[in-house]
C-alpha cells in the first residue's frame, strides 16, 4: 500500500480484504482474479505480491472464521506450532486486559480448543 495513491488506498484496502476474509481457499482465490482484473493496469505489483506468497496465505484459511477474527497478528509462521504458540501468548496477555468479552469470543474459544 505504500506506493498506492492516498486517493485510491481506501477502496483498494476493501478489495483486499474481500480475499483475505473469503470463507474458503477457492473463493478467496476467485476474489484474487477479481482483484487482479480491476487493478493490474496500475497496481500489478500487489497481485503478483499475493501471488509469489500465497501458499504462505493459504493455512490461514484451514481456520474458522470465528478464530481469523481473533488473530491479530503481522508476524508469519514457520510452522504449525509456532502459530499456535503465538495464539497462545495472545490470548494469555489480551485476556489480563480485558474488561468486557469480545464479540464472538465463546465461540472462537469453542473453535481454539478444539483445534
Amino acid at each position: 500500500m505504500n506506493f498506492v495513491s492516498w486517493k485510491m488506498q481506501k477502496e483498494i484496502a476493501a478489495d483486499l480484504k474481500l480475499i483475505y476474509t473469503s470463507a474458503t481457499v477457492e473463493l478467496a482465490e476467485q476474489r484474487l482474479t477479481e482483484f487482479e482484473g480491476k487493478w493490474d493496469k496500475d497496481y500489478q505489483a500487489i497481485g503478483l505480491s499475493w501471488r509469489r506468497n500465497w501458499a504462505r496465505v493459504i493455512p490461514f484459511f484451514d481456520y474458522p472464521p470465528e478464530i481469523r477474527k481473533v488473530i491479530k497478528t503481522r508476524s508469519s509462521f514457520p510452522t504449525d506450532e509456532a502459530a499456535t504458540k503465538l495464539f497462545y501468548l495472545a490470548l494469555r496477555n489480551i485476556s489480563k486486559k480485558w474488561t468486557m468479552p469480545i464479540r464472538d469470543w465463546k465461540a472462537a474459544l469453542n473453535r481454539a480448543t478444539s483445534l
